[in-house]
């Protein structure tokens, strides 16, 4: 750690204090920290012109940079760490930065392919959007089937280097959070950290998005209503990705939409159940679905953009997580709490009935309640403080679940007010239920376990030779064992009995 990472650690330490992060943080009592006093002075001499938390706190990280633009969106996931109310506040923190200008993009386009900038890109617009890890371009090319549009997303220049010093900055508060205030060690912050550099070393590698994308455009192929930009291979590099140009509208803009003709129900619940799907599905799925991400093209399709984060599901969660939502709509609360035992989130000292008592708590509030009354965020927020009272351990690949379902609802909402959550879930995880879970899931499942079978007899034969031969070398060294503990026992003897000899010999006895 150099001196200069920890000024700016305290920099930033002053910097979220007086705009009144630090002091929202649900740290135990008293403080842990000796600063903290300072460091709440700070807060109360807040800037005056920021009316609301969001604002103050958007302020802040921008003001620190694109790592702590990253942290804020990456903490808004964590409701279990800042608490549920912060989190709301951190996820309106929007990516957007100061751009580094046309030129700063030549140059780095330019390094990346080794060769001129306009040899890739004759027709390079200015930045029309610019974030904390890269901006964006509008720019014409012209291959075999013509001349199109394409949207060219470049790193910023340094990027690397900054962010590299600012983790070591966040891995040193980590740890000494872990330290110096033991009851927030159940929460992992070092392991938080750890999440937050994989996840940014992955966003530097602009190839990652180009596969992400390329991934989630074979998963959807045969989706009618959902899509993605298709990637220019030949134009993406580390720090340049080049994918389609995208015409449609901003799910932001509700007006624009509606004035296009669209449906916008149908439109909410599309997205509500392309999320689901992809999630129960693929296991994989877009794991930065806010309005700004998201777009409906002229045939009414939603178009999604900007796979720098996703999320993975392997099949034990999809089926947790198609069990779980499904006893929540059909409200059988002990198989909830079943599949909570079973997939080892809740301690097995733990009191089963109890459990689905406590779940039956969160869950019955939400029936029979108007569907504009009903709220994903409120569920997964009574979720939180029910793992904590079961001494549940935090699972970040659910936590990203969850904080992508809470965004999904909310963008979903803004197109549909009084969308029933529930309703437009039930049928993607029924089917998803059915078709995994009931008799053709179990005879699939029955024909690949066979299949793996088959493919395992050829190499039998050799299995059992090499247990075999394990079973033979072990007898042998078992033989070996007994044959050297039967010379070694004279020998320690006779090694004994010189040594006494010697030592009477030299009269020290």
């Amino acid at each position: 750690m150099l001196p200069v990472d920890i000024a700016r650690l305290v920099r930033a330490s002053w910097v979220l204090a007086r705009e009144g992060v630090i002091n929202a943080l649900p740290l135990p009592e008293p403080r842990p920290f000796a600063v903290s006093a300072a460091l709440l002075l700070a807060g109360a001499i807040r800037r005056r012109g920021a009316a609301s938390r969001a604002e103050r706190l958007s302020i802040a990280f921008s003001r620190l940079g694109p790592s702590y633009v990253k942290l804020g969106q990456f903490l808004a996931t964590r409701p279990d760490v800042v608490g549920a109310a912060l989190a709301t506040d951190l996820a309106e923190l929007q990516d957007a930065m100061p751009d580094f200008g046309l030129a700063g993009a030549r140059a780095v386009i330019g390094d990346s392919f080794g060769l001129e900038a306009t040899r890739l890109f004759p027709e390079l617009g200015g930045p029309i959007a610019a974030a904390s890890i890269a901006q964006v371009h509008k720019a014409a090319v012209t291959d075999r089937d013509g001349r199109h549009d394409v949207a060219v997303k470049v790193l910023r220049p340094g990027i690397g280097r900054r962010i590299a010093s600012d983790l070591a900055g966040f891995y040193l508060a980590a740890r000494l959070i872990e330290r110096l205030a033991p009851r927030v060690r159940r929460l992992r912050p070092v392991a938080v950290v750890d999440t937050l550099a994989r996840s940014l070393t992955l966003e530097m590698d602009l190839r990652l998005e180009a596969a992400a994308l390329s991934e989630m455009a074979q998963n959807t192929a045969d989706d009618d209503d959902f899509r993605v930009p298709t990637v220019d291979w030949r134009r993406t590099s580390r720090s340049v990705l080049t994918m389609e140009w995208i015409d449609g509208i901003k799910l932001s803009d509700v007006t624009a939409i509606r004035a296009a003709g669209h449906d916008l129900p149908k439109l909410a619940a599309t997205l509500l159940q392309s999320f689901l799907r992809h999630a129960l599905r693929d296991g994989f799925f877009h794991a930065d679905m806010h309005q700004g991400n998201l777009f409906v093209d002229a045939a009414g399709r939603i178009v999604a953009v900007d796979f720098g984060i996703v999320g993975r599901l392997g099949p034990r969660e999809r089926r947790f997580l198609a069990e779980i939502l499904h006893g929540f709509i059909t409200r059988n609360y002990r198989r909830v709490a079943e599949v909570h035992f079973e997939a080892g989130y809740v301690p097995p000292e733990q009191e089963l009935e109890t459990f689905a008592q406590a779940l039956r708590a969160v869950g019955e509030p939400l029936h029979g309640v108007p569907a504009s009354e009903i709220a994903m965020s409120r569920l997964l927020n009574q979720l939180f403080e029910t793992t904590e009272l079961f001494a549940m351990q935090t699972r970040p690949e659910l936590i990203l679940l969850q904080k992508t379902m809470v965004v999904v609802e909310g963008v979903a909402r803004s197109l549909d007010p009084d969308l029933d959550m529930w309703k437009v879930s039930e049928p993607v995880v029924s089917n998803w239920i059915a078709r995994n879970l009931g008799p053709i899931g179990r005879i699939e499942t029955a024909v690949s376990a066979a299949g793996d079978l088959l493919a395992l007899a050829p190499r039998l034969p050799r299995v059992f030779d090499a247990i075999e031969t394990i079973a033979t070398r072990t007898e042998a060294a078992d033989e070996s064992r007994r044959r050297r503990r039967s010379i070694a026992l004279p020998l320690w003897i006779g090694a004994l009995s010189l040594a006494v000899i010697a030592a009477s010999s030299l009269g020290w006895f």
